[in-house]
């Protein structure tokens, strides 16, 4: 069961004061940036503005000797070929870099692995086959910072290697002809969150010596890449991808316009959020579900005709992979009911029979939002597995599986998200030192943040806040879109909307009315009722229709007034404590055990409700006379006794009744057992 802790800071109201007079802007947009840290007058306009791409390639460690050897390679017309990855990123950086080759006369292939037959970086057998194609310079990108074995192979057989990559790099570096990345310890770069088309870009800068003409052709992959790895959009990523956008808008390749068409966009108006949404995952489906190749040639093609016939190929791999999302998530749901053990893990270490390797790193981030735990999904066939991650903030997954190095075959990543392999028969004992590690490197493990940029009063909703907003574009990771705080509302109507997968509520406060949007929650699960005073966390969005603009507010999160966060948190952390039988001290046993009336009460409460569909935080609210690590120890006496069914769907709970024809001693549950046996203690 995962809870966000909702986080509103203290915003400095007179630096921003300060601000909105020194720079001459609204008080409301100086709040904005102040909460984003942005306090020096001097840093506003590159911020609103964007600011020139300042910082200097050649500031990478041996991206000297990068250049030197592909204008070598240039000069003698050896055969070149550009080593990618099969994501959005790999993509964007293998198209990148192979036509600016192309355009300066470069006899060059490219070559991406296929996900699930071959797998991530590097490898012997396709380094073999570009041999025999007569390569004898290959340049890597978005991968081989780690790939030592393979590129001492590759010079055996005569071909020089650079590495263009921004995971983190190993103790040992390949010994290649250069290894470009900001990472590196030895790297002077001012910058370090780049993501592999954004080193790319760098290294063509390098070599045409002005950014300006690379960023004018090239741009627009760089943003697609950018946004599509969700590394922070922050410094020169924000300024690249808000330059990205502008070219992306103006001057679109066939195979982007084909593929805004099949995603029923607008192709004139592509933002951070639709790029993100829409076509990062279509350019992903390719690799994920069929073979990279395809988004690829999509990029290349200066034919409309053969851009819509790949477009709707891709198309179509995205649904496909959209229904495999489906069954796999349907079968962890399933499998997590079956063992509601699993969740009490640090980190989350699940298997399955086949699951696509395509997916899996997908359904892993749903995984983690759902419950707030670092997740690793792992897809076995036959005495193979492989297994892809990813985290909370706070918790470095790379470490993580770093310290697992001992039973795994290959694995790489950096802090958000890992991808790993290993023998089917070492899945056990890598879950068991997974958890080992991260319980000794956090003994509290980080809990995921909903953080506002401030308290919202309901008449500061308005069109011109719109705007005011607008200014902080492009929205990503680091520089995410503003959230507000809205407290203490009355909630005066709830309607169903969107056949009924949806809720428009209506709120007021001070004398102020508004509607706003409740996506993927129908009234049957909506625990509220009319009348009840709520807490609201949302985001303010721009709504046009028939030329008249005027903001929606679309909610991120609910909770009632009074509702105590860090109580709820901490109990969590106690149960999941217990469900693991880690040491505790009698107080501590004794805090969590429940009386016969709070067992009597809760009991009675999901009687009378028929179950309980919705959010954990509710339900501890109505039940707040009774300690909320109780109501979860009292959940689960009453699941292990088979008078509920219950199923953890994260902060969201569905519980229904189970008819019961004899009298049930809750006594004989194991958890009832270890709280009065005293398991663990010190």
């Amino acid at each position: 069961m995962g809870v966000k802790r909702w986080v509103v800071p203290d915003v400095d109201k007179h630096a921003a004061a300060q601000l909105a007079e020194d720079c001459e802007i609204h008080h409301f947009l100086a709040l904005l940036l102040v909460s984003r840290g942005i306090t020096d007058p001097a840093d506003v306009a590159e911020y609103i503005l964007g600011g020139e791409i300042g910082d200097d390639p050649f500031a990478f460690a041996d991206i000297d000797f990068a250049v030197d050897r592909i204008q070598s390679a240039l000069y003698s017309n050896e055969k070149i070929a550009v080593y990618g990855d099969y994501d959005a990123d790999g993509i964007t950086a293998t198209v990148l870099l192979y036509t600016f080759l192309q355009q300066k006369g470069a006899d060059i292939v490219y070559y991406i692995p296929e996900r699930e037959d071959e797998g991530y970086g590097l490898h012997i057998e396709s380094i073999d086959l570009l041999s025999k194609q007569g390569v004898s310079l290959i340049i890597t990108v978005d991968n081989g910072v780690a790939a030592v074995n393979e590129i001492e192979h590759a010079g055996k057989l005569g071909i020089d290697v650079i590495v263009t990559d921004h995971h983190q790099p190993p103790t040992e570096l390949p010994r290649a002809v250069a290894v470009v990345n900001p990472h590196r310890p030895d790297c002077s770069s001012q910058y370090k969150e780049y993501a592999g088309v954004g080193v790319a870009f760098k290294l063509a800068c390098a070599i045409e010596g002005d950014s300006d003409t690379v960023l004018e052709k090239y741009g627009d992959l760089v943003a697609i890449g950018t946004l599509a790895d969700v590394v922070p959009l922050t410094g020169e990523n924000r300024k690249l991808v808000r330059a990205g956008l502008d070219i992306l808008n103006s001057c679109q390749r066939p195979g982007i316009k084909a593929l805004t068409k099949v995603a029923g966009m607008k192709s004139r108006n592509l933002s951070s959020t639709s790029v993100v949404f829409s076509l990062a995952p279509r350019i992903n489906a390719a690799g994920r579900m069929d073979t990279p190749d395809l988004a690829v040639r999509l990029l290349l093609t200066e034919s409309d005709e053969t851009a819509e016939t790949l477009a709707n190929q891709i198309q179509q791999c995205n649904s496909i992979r959209q229904s495999a999302q489906d069954l796999i998530l349907n079968e962890i749901t399933e499998q997590i009911q079956s063992r509601p053990e699993l969740l009490a893990d640090r980190v989350l270490v699940l298997d399955g029979q086949s699951w696509h390797p395509g997916v899996v790193g997908i359904i892993a981030s749903r995984i983690v939002e759902r419950y707030g735990k670092p997740c690793i999904l792992i897809t076995t066939n036959e005495d193979e597995a492989k297994g892809s991650g990813r985290s909370v903030r706070g918790f470095s997954l790379y470490d993580a599986v770093s310290a697992c190095a001992q039973v795994l075959s290959r694995f790489g990543g950096h802090d958000m998200a890992a991808g790993l392999s290993l023998p089917k028969s070492n899945i056990k004992e890598f879950r068991l030192r997974i958890n080992e590690y991260a319980a000794k490197a956090y003994p509290v493990m980080p809990v995921p943040e909903l953080r506002m940029e401030f308290k919202l009063r309901p008449s500061q909703i308005d069109v011109e806040k719109l705007a005011l907003i607008s200014v902080l574009e492009p929205f990503g990771c680091g520089n995410t879109a503003p959230v507000f705080g809205l407290f203490g509302m009355r909630l005066d109507n709830i309607m169903p909307i969107g056949k009924g997968k949806h809720l428009r509520i209506s709120v007021s406060r001070d004398d102020v009315r508004f509607s706003a949007i409740y996506f993927n929650i129908s009234c049957e699960n909506f625990p509220f009722s009319c009348g009840q005073t709520v807490n609201l966390v949302a985001t303010l969005e721009r709504n046009e229709y028939k030329g008249v603009v005027t903001p929606t507010v679309l909610i991120k999160d609910i909770r009632a007034v009074g509702f105590k966060q860090d109580d709820l948190i901490d109990a969590l952390q106690k149960f999941d404590s217990l469900l693991r039988n880690d040491k505790s001290s009698s107080d501590d046993t004794a805090e969590m055990m429940p009386d016969r009336v709070q067992i009597e009460k809760v009991y009675r409460f999901l009687r009378a409700k028929k179950g309980w569909k919705g959010s954990l935080t509710q339900l501890c609210y109505y039940l707040n006379d009774i300690p909320y690590v109780r109501v979860l120890v009292v959940l689960e006496m009453l699941r292990a006794s088979s008078l509920i069914e219950l199923k953890n769907l994260g902060d969201n709970l569905e519980i229904s009744i189970l008819p019961v024809d004899k009298k049930v001693d809750l006594t004989r549950t194991s958890i009832w057992n270890r709280l009065s046996c005293g398991v663990g203690k010190e």
